[in-house]
């Protein structure tokens, strides 16, 4: 017993230095949003801002086009999440609960997509994109996320191998219920928590992407909030203005953080659940 509590203390304490390191960023942006400009490189740093302001918060709203970011970003969340989840969540299905010729080849194939890097395809789909002239639209980051993640879809269908038995589907075949019928009304509930989950990490992931805007949109009114933070200094701040730039950031963190925190539980739920709840 005393080694076990020692070792309890040792991972206590390993598992607060890790927090330590990964926190301290996230309150030094927080800190510097609150800063006067000529208050960033002050020797020695000070983690509490004196004088503390706020007004970063209103300069950036004022300087920088950020509603219009913020809707982008929000557009294309909301349409890739909504549909993009829901073929995933009949392909998760129909690979878990179907029996049909091919299926361990295709389902293979499809998970070999995920060794392919972005960076292979990245040249020949904005050729693809340039020819469809969809270049300077949101088009290029909302159609190919409606045709599903095989991320979403093997993690679903894992899921439902355990938590939707088959003898539940062959009795409401006996009942007479239709197959969109069985999956809307039995296979759904069911996936409910793995499709939370999902949800929650595919909008963290679209609404922190980087890459993809940066290549697609030019216009500064069709980019969405993370290509506008990164264009802040260059284009519409033109200095060095950390302090706006940090109050910027945070704003941007501010869906992500509240998307996590309502949907936290369902991360544990998802993993947990081996059967149906009665």
């Amino acid at each position: 017993m005393k080694y076990k509590k020692l070792a309890d203390y040792w991972a206590l304490l390993l598992l607060l230095s890790g927090l330590i390191f990964m926190i301290a960023p996230f309150i030094w942006t927080i800190s510097t949003s609150l800063k006067s400009q000529r208050n960033i490189f002050e020797i020695p740093p000070k983690w509490l801002p004196d004088p503390l302001t706020y007004s970063n918060y209103v300069d950036v709203w004022q300087q920088v086009p950020l509603l219009k970011g913020f809707m982008n970003s929000l557009i294309i969340v909301v349409v890739v999440l909504t549909v993009g989840l829901l073929i995933s969540a009949m392909s998760a299905y129909a690979f878990g609960k179907f029996e049909f010729p091919l299926k361990g080849v295709l389902f293979l194939g499809l998970l070999g997509t995920m060794m392919i890097p972005y960076s292979v395809v990245m040249i020949p789909q904005f050729i693809g994109f340039s020819w469809l002239n969809w270049v300077d639209t949101l088009l290029p980051l909302i159609i190919p996320g409606l045709f599903g993640n095989i991320v979403v879809i093997f993690f679903i269908r894992q899921f439902i191998s355990s938590a939707l038995p088959n003898d539940l589907i062959e009795a409401a075949k006996i009942d007479g219920c239709s197959f969109p019928r069985i999956f809307w009304t039995i296979a759904m509930p069911v996936m409910k928590p793995a499709l939370a989950a999902q949800a929650a990490l595919g909008f963290m992931g679209i609404w922190n992407d980087f890459l993809g805007p940066l290549i697609y949109l030019h216009t500064p009114e069709k980019q969405t909030i993370q290509v506008l933070i990164a264009s802040m200094q260059a284009m519409y701040i033109g200095q060095s203005n950390y302090p706006i730039i940090m109050a910027a950031a945070i704003i941007a963190m501010i869906p992500v953080i509240l998307v996590f925190f309502f949907c936290q539980r369902y991360f544990i739920e998802s993993l947990a659940i081996s059967g149906i709840k009665g």
